[in-house]
């Protein structure tokens, strides 16, 4: 499953662990520049990961809203693991529902 995560200025070993757990990752905007608003969410995104502890409300509200328009499933976590391991775990239930159908 291909995700997109905004927020977070320096991912560290996030992008090794979401492999381990069967995501790679497409696309990282670290929402510091007044341009990231703008930024579209990529087309072979399955998924949109927002860390909020270095995002602004702005950007989160502008990429809840892309992600909705595109019928794209977004998660909200902190910048820690066990965050972002509950979040994840989100996307996969509902991919799971979403391959029942």
């Amino acid at each position: 499953m291909s995700i997109v995560i905004f927020g977070g200025d320096r991912l560290g070993k996030i992008p090794s662990l979401l492999k381990a757990e069967g995501f790679h990752l497409v696309h990282h905007v670290t929402g510091r520049k007044k341009s990231d608003i703008k930024t579209e969410i990529p087309r072979e995104a399955e998924g949109v990961l927002v860390l909020v502890d270095y995002l602004n409300h702005t950007l989160a509200l502008e990429v809840k809203a892309a992600a909705k328009r595109r019928g794209v499933q977004t998660v909200f976590a902190r910048r820690s693991w066990s965050e972002i391991s509950r979040a994840i775990g989100a996307l996969k239930a509902d991919a799971g529902k979403a391959s029942l159908r």
